[in-house]
């Protein structure tokens, strides 16, 4: 049998809708698919090309789904969230093993922080082909990409906290300020826990850019970010996408993660969690934000792979038990990388926190260990220093082709 043309399944969407009248499809893994999954993304995709389609049409893919008491829930069997005899051991018995040093000489040899080329050299902003990135600390980055510039989980702060005088502080300060970075059109936010979604961080970026600036996050942050005073908010479930306006040829992708969200002592699994892919006309760009290993990320691969650049996790990740289901270990990172059938990816989420065990160096090591074993090159996922850029070469195709 044929396979349809894109006219056809474009008139298939529009004729019929996402599913049936009356039918309620299931997750993976038999989990309950939320009502608002079957709504068509909030860009309306009619006024745009018919080359993006719903790619639900095309094959099944891993849905978000709630449990029965309406929180968000992980639908792989790869999820285990730890016991509570697990995090008591965690929190109280076990061995730190992170060993930050105290000296600040130590860790700017160690964990140099470099001044962003944006702030050395503003007028270089726009002079080069391709697409760059710059690793600003944790899991917060600037693509360049498109003429479109996106921010990842900003976190300028020097805590993961609701307070500035507790909680995970940095090591590594941040790079540059939020009033010394160029122009921002996009903010992925990942998920709602301290070190991914940071209030002061998200209050500066709105009080300079305003509603210029287009946040795109995973269902049930958009009344957070109301609260901030934040107006121009996208929220999506996993494969709905969206884009930025004046900027309708770079589409933006929901796709999942495995995680979970909190931020108070009674939100737990209300908000979803997400991973970004941002689509370009020549290249594409893979978020993870924060997550354990699952099977979607081939799902990932398959339906937007190759990607030009991923930003995968490598830290946090002891002890394993405690911290599969959630943090991916180095050698799960390049399981991911090949998954997404990424060309380069940069390493995130690693050196400027102690959230976990393991030695503050390991991450990297381990990380260049699994690409040998894999005999993958050691330039195809590549760690920076904070502050630093990275050019990322200009291909000559089509993303859609």
């Amino acid at each position: 049998m044929d396979r349809p043309t894109s006219s056809d399944r474009a008139e298939l969407e529009e004729t019929t809708g996402l599913v049936e009248d009356g039918e309620l499809p299931q997750g993976a893994e038999g989990g309950e698919v939320d009502p608002r999954t079957l709504r068509k993304s909030s860009s309306s995709r009619s006024s745009r090309k018919s080359f993006r389609l719903d790619y639900r049409l095309e094959e099944e893919v891993t849905k978000s789904c709630r449990d029965k008491h309406g929180r968000w829930t992980n639908p792989w069997p790869t999820w285990r969230f730890p016991s509570y005899s697990m995090l008591f051991r965690f929190l109280v018995l076990d061995k730190n093993h992170s060993n930050v040093p105290t000296s600040k000489e130590v860790l700017d040899s160690e964990l140099p922080v470099m001044e962003p080329y944006f702030v050395q050299n503003p007028e270089a902003l726009d002079s080069h082909a391709g697409m760059r990135v710059t690793w600003l600390g944790h899991a917060t980055v600037l693509v360049e990409m498109e003429g479109v510039n996106i921010l990842t989980d900003p976190i300028f702060s020097q805590r993961a906290s609701f307070l500035q005088f507790m909680g995970p502080k940095r090591y590594r300060g941040p790079p540059c300020t939020v009033e010394q970075l160029p122009r921002i059109d996009a903010v992925l936010i990942s998920h709602s826990h301290y070190d991914h979604l940071d209030a002061g961080s998200v209050a500066s970026l709105n009080a300079r850019f305003g509603g210029e600036l287009r946040w795109f996050v995973p269902l049930g942050l958009m009344d957070w970010l109301a609260k901030m005073g934040c107006e121009n908010v996208m929220e999506l479930d996993w494969w709905e996408e969206n884009c930025v306006p004046g900027h309708d040829n770079v589409t933006f992708v929901c796709t999942p993660s495995q995680h979970w969200s909190k931020r108070t002592a009674w939100d737990d699994n209300r908000s979803l969690w997400s991973s970004w892919s941002v689509l370009g006309p020549n290249h594409r760009f893979f978020f993870a934000g924060d997550t354990g290993y699952c099977s979607s990320f081939q799902e990932i691969g398959r339906r937007f792979g190759p990607f030009d650049l991923a930003a995968i996790p490598i830290g946090a990740y002891q002890p394993r038990d405690v911290m599969q289901g959630q943090h991916v270990a180095p050698e799960e990172a390049v399981q991911i990388h090949q998954d997404l059938q990424a060309k380069q990816s940069v390493a995130i989420h690693w050196g400027t926190f102690a959230l976990a065990y393991e030695y503050y160096l390991e991450p990297p090591v381990r990380l260049r260990e699994a690409l040998e074993q894999k005999g993958l090159k050691p330039e195809s996922f590549f760690t920076l220093h904070h502050g630093e850029s990275r050019l990322i070469a200009a291909q000559d195709r089509d993303v859609f082709d």
